[in-house]
């Protein structure tokens, strides 16, 4: 064989999907969803500092986040998804640790955590309690010093689990700021990858009007078939089975045509006999 063969072309791979997720957020469910619908197009977890998150995305680092409350609004669009409770970390030999819910006014007394990455917003930008005398550079530094005996800790609750340790638990603040969560991604840029996730956070089944992904049917170009096309019989028939033939068998087993007997037709019920004048 003579001359050079071409080498194919590769093909282009799938766009990708990269969603961002601050500390406590939990995006396992939803990414399963996307694996489960959209099995050719790869999705990217970006794991980011809560007060990182919206740097990330205005320099398309990623295309959407799992981001706290609040957000610039004149850039990014936002889809709150949840609440969280808000509790205070002890010791598990502390007081606190008796109840099951304590209020702002019981830490009054308390030494208080305030790292630098807090979530809460606290009227005057100050928890509760007594400051400590350094704020510590981080919420899992704040967890060390809490281990340590010194001072207390409040956060959402997911900061807690994410943040667990045997020596300490944590008790539900009943008045204290809430943190949300919510999906955000520049308003710019609402890709149809991003309507994709929204479908999904959204709770949207596969076949919503609304979202973007289709069945497999018809994504194939396949139509289910109509109730007339399902009646047809033979070969550009009208629809109708012939007397006697396969269509009438279906119905019961016996043509659905009168039996003839003597030239007169017996078949289906009687009538009443005529009176004779």
């Amino acid at each position: 064989m003579t001359g050079t063969e071409e080498t194919p072309a590769p093909t282009p791979a799938a766009p990708g999907f990269r969603l961002a997720y601050v500390p406590g957020a939990t995006p396992a469910k939803w990414v399963r969803i996307w694996h489960e619908r959209l099995p050719d197009v790869p999705l990217t977890l970006v794991p980011v500092p809560a007060d990182e998150v919206s740097d990330v995305l205005r320099r398309t680092d990623a295309d959407a986040g799992l981001v706290r409350l609040p957000v610039d609004r004149t850039f990014f669009s936002a889809i709150p998804l949840y609440t969280e409770t808000t509790v205070v970390v002890v010791p598990k030999d502390h007081v606190v640790a008796a109840v099951e819910q304590v209020t702002l006014a019981d830490l009054a007394e308390e030494i208080v955590q305030h790292p630098l990455d807090d979530v809460l917003e606290w009227p005057e930008g100050q928890p509760p309690g007594q400051a400590a005398f350094e704020r510590p550079a981080t919420t899992a530094d704040a967890v060390e010093l809490v281990a340590a005996g010194v001072g207390l800790l409040i956060v959402p609750q997911s900061l807690a689990r994410l943040h667990h340790r045997r020596d300490l638990t944590y008790r539900t603040v009943t008045d204290g700021p809430e943190s949300s969560v919510a999906l955000a991604w520049p308003e710019e840029r609402t890709t149809d990858a991003v309507e994709d996730f929204i479908g999904i956070v959204r709770g949207r089944t596969v076949n919503s009007s609304r979202g973007r992904t289709k069945p497999a049917d018809e994504k194939a170009g396949k139509r289910a078939p109509t109730k007339k096309a399902a009646g047809q019989g033979g070969k550009g028939g009208s629809g109708r089975p012939k007397t006697g033939g396969a269509g009438a068998r279906k119905q019961g087993g016996k043509p659905q045509g009168a039996k003839q007997q003597g030239g007169k037709q017996q078949g289906g019920k009687r009538g009443k006999p005529r009176k004779r004048s």
